[in-house]
Order: C-alpha cells, then sequence, then structure tokens
C-alpha cells in the first residue's frame, strides 16, 4: 500500500487541541557541588576507607542508563580511592549493551560523559569474562548456571559497585534494578547476563540475588555506591554499602525508590505519544513503570493506553531500540535511526523477542498519531484523552487533549499552564522535539 493511499485512509483523522500540564512531585535533591562532599563523607567511615589500600587496583563499575551526575559520582570514587593511595579503573558494567562489543560499550559510557578524561582514571572495556560459580533453580531447573564477571574487574584488587536503586521493568522482587543486578547482568557482561536471563524473567528475581550473593562471596567486592533519584531525574540520596549491607538494605531502598518514581497522573488514555525513546531512559527504551508497556506478566503498573506511539530515538542509545515492540505505531524518522546490530544483542540476551519487534511505521508524525486515534476502538472520536510526554524520565510538563481538561481540574496534583492549540507539524508532517 502506497503513502498516498495511508495518508487518504487518515486525512479526514482529526488531532484534538491540547493543553501543557505542570506535574507536581515531591523534590528532595543533592546539589551537584554538594555530590563529591557527600560520597566522600560516606566512604570516610572506616568500613569503606579501611578497605582501600595503598597500590590496590581498584574496579568502579558504570552502567549504561542516564544517570544524573553519573560522571560526577563517579569521578567523585576514584578521587576517594587516589587519596587512599589507590589506582582506581572504570569497567562497563551493561551486559549486552552497547551491541555486546567493548568498543560499544565505551561509547556508551562516552555519550553519558564518562570519559577518561572526564573521571581521572583509565576506562578498560572488554566482553571478556571469567566464570566464578555456578548455581541452580533449586529442583525447579537443575541445571547449573554459569555464574560470569567481567577479567578486569575480576582480576583487581578490589570492586567498587555503583549503580542506581529502582523498580525494574520486566520483573518484581526484592532486588530490582540496583547493585545486585549491577553483579549479576552488569558486570556479567553479555555471557553473564544470558546466563541469568535462559530461564527467562520469570526465575530473575530468584536469580539476581543468587548471582550477586555468588559474586560478593567468590570475587572482591569491597563496597557499593547506592544512587537514589527524584522524580525530576535528580540524585537525591547517595548511601554506601558494605557487601553484607548490599543484601539486606538494597530491598529497603528499592521501596524507597517507589516513592520517587514519577508518574502519569491518570489512570488511562485512549493514546500515549512518546517523544523520545532510548537506553538512556530506561532499559525498555521507555519505563513500562510509567507506560505501562510490560513485555512480562511478572510486572504491573503505570497509565493503561489503547494505542501508543514513539516518535524519536534518542542520540545516546546509538540505534538501540530494545523495547520498541511496545509501541503499536512509530515514525519514519525512529526507524531509519533503527540499529538492529545494536538492538538485537540486547534482546537476544533477554530472550524476550517481543521487545524487538517492529510496530506499524508511519511516514510521518502526524500520520503516526492518526493511526492511533483511528484504530482506537469503542471511544468518543470526536473527543479523544490523548496525552503526550518528552519520555519517562522527564516527567513533569506533560500535554493532554482538551477532553481531558476537567479531570485535571479535578487533580490538585495538576496544573494546566498553557492555552489549548493545536499541535504544530512541519511541512514532513514531524512535529518539532
Amino acid at each position: 500500500m502506497s503513502d498516498r493511499v495511508i495518508s487518504e485512509l487518515l486525512k479526514d483523522i482529526k488531532i484534538p487541541k491540547m493543553v501543557k500540564v505542570h506535574q507536581k512531585f515531591a523534590r528532595p535533591k543533592i546539589d551537584k557541588e554538594d555530590i563529591k562532599k557527600v560520597i566522600s563523607t560516606q566512604l570516610e567511615n572506616d568500613k569503606f576507607a579501611s578497605k582501600i589500600k595503598p597500590g590496590m587496583n581498584i574496579c568502579i563499575t558504570c552502567g549504561s542508563r542516564g544517570i544524573s551526575n553519573i560522571p560526577i559520582i563517579i569521578k567523585s570514587i576514584a578521587d576517594f580511592c587516589k587519596i587512599q593511595g589507590a589506582n582506581p579503573f572504570v569497567v562497563p558494567a551493561m551486559g549486552s549493551h552497547g551491541g555486546a562489543t567493548a568498543e560499544g560499550q565505551l561509547e556508551i559510557l562516552s555519550s553519558l560523559g564518562v570519559t577518561e578524561e572526564s573521571v581521572g582514571c583509565p576506562i578498560k572495556s572488554s566482553m571478556e569474562t571469567v566464570v566464578i560459580g555456578h548455581t541452580t533453580i533449586g529442583d525447579k531447573r537443575p541445571e547449573e548456571l554459569e555464574v560470569r564477571i567481567d577479567k578486569n574487574a575480576y582480576e583487581s584488587d578490589g570492586i567498587i559497585l555503583c549503580g542506581r536503586i529502582k523498580a525494574h521493568t520486566a520483573f518484581r522482587g526484592e532486588y530490582e534494578s540496583g547493585l545486585m543486578k549491577i553483579m549479576t547482568i552488569g558486570l556479567g557482561k553479555q555471557q553473564g547476563a544470558e546466563s541469568c536471563h535462559k530461564n527467562g524473567f520469570k526465575y530473575m528475581a530468584e536469580l539476581v540475588p543468587a548471582f550477586g550473593r555468588i559474586i560478593m562471596k567468590n570475587a572482591p567486592i569491597l563496597f557499593g555506591l547506592a544512587i537514589l533519584e527524584n522524580s525530576f531525574d535528580e540524585t537525591c540520596r547517595l548511601v554506601a554499602l558494605t557487601p553484607d549491607e548490599i543484601d539486606s538494605e538494597e530491598p529497603k531502598l528499592l521501596k524507597e525508590s517507589f516513592n520517587y518514581l514519577p508518574r502519569i497522573y491518570f489512570d488511562d488514555c485512549d493514546v500515549l505519544i512518546t517523544d523520545e525513546f532510548g537506553k538512556n531512559i530506561s532499559g525498555e527504551g521507555m519505563d513500562p513503570n510509567i507506560t505501562g508497556t510490560f513485555a512480562t506478566p511478572y510486572a504491573t503498573g503505570g497509565i493503561k493506553a489503547q494505542k501508543r506511539a514513539v516518535l524519536r530515538l534518542t542520540e545516546e542509545t546509538h540505534g538501540n531500540a530494545h523495547g520498541i515492540g511496545m509501541a503499536d505505531v512509530i515514525s519514519q524518522k525512529l526507524y531509519n535511526k533503527l540499529n538492529l546490530e545494536a538492538t538485537y544483542p540486547n534482546t537476544i540476551t533477554s530472550t524476550v523477542l517481543d521487545f524487538s519487534k517492529i510496530p506499524m511505521i508511519m511516514a510521518n508524525d502526524r500520520e503516526a498519531i492518526q493511526l492511533c486515534i483511528k484504530s482506537c476502538n469503542e471511544i468518543d472520536k470526536e473527543n479523544v484523552r490523548i496525552i503526550r510526554i518528552k519520555n519517562t524520565l522527564e516527567m513533569e510538563y506533560i500535554y493532554v487533549s482538551e477532553a481531558m481538561i476537567d479531570e485535571v481540574k479535578s487533580n490538585p496534583n495538576l496544573e494546566i499552564i498553557s492555552e489549548l492549540e493545536n499541535l504544530e507539524f512541519d511541512s514532513d508532517g514531524n512535529l518539532s522535539i
């Protein structure tokens, strides 16, 4: 079917006017200029400082997520190691991301602002791992699973874990995204991540801590620095944890992190438009804890929407569109940026192929939105309930259609801050994003 015929099918679909809405969230935060002091104060405690001896080669982990202030956080840890007389270096701890190549993982770190110059120490990127133990899923799956970690990390004199604690996008458990997962999936590289994912997300809540405990027992884990962020993607807590405390305290920090998770203050809508999508935003490109786009039955939450359009890939994702299968419609611009060699290793490792199924592709943003409206069932097409977000990290401001104004006015967490306006498309039918 030609674009002309598609356009003809969609030409009468009206896109309603929208208003800009301010969503109000609590905002505890650590100011950027205070981060180094907060980290130093934490690490000066003898139970951490005493672990770092002069001359030790210390590995610091850094993941692939868009963690706020990550270059400063990593540099602060590295600087503390130097003061103790140690020799720090950074290892990318991101499983199969970056196309499962050492060069791709370096490129991701660079896009996050983490370079040898910015953090003041070497970065050692390799996909080579060592087996440091085995585990099983009890009597459910008796096959032994290899527990692997990065070879450079294993051969160091000590490993400092650094990672953000937050809800996972595909399973629920005592440990989700956090320090346990940094060890299990991040330091495991592609081979270790594949081993943990081998039996699917059904067992991830069990395997992430099982792998992590084996790593803490058999690798030189010194301690970890847990990062919590507020609803504005800002650093709000930094907590140093011994290995024993990682085991006991991370579940408490995970529960706390749910209080900071941003959300859309509506239970449902007809169409959800997401402007930006990428691995720097969420493991699945857009956080399903917000968008409701879960690819597995082992996690729930977020808004319910009949149809979802995604319009752009971020530059920082380097073509990795893992998770795009959860959208219904994408733009041609997004499709043109999609890199299957960067996307598929991540999806293959996860074992959930739905993550990378290609949605319907429309020639431009206008037709992507029109198709979503046209394909909704049992709605009032003259009063379509549409929500538009920039991405799932920046949730303070959203746009809603005219039909939702009364709902906004009845919610004290929401405030209308603009007049009703039509979406403005350029001559190619695309939004200015």
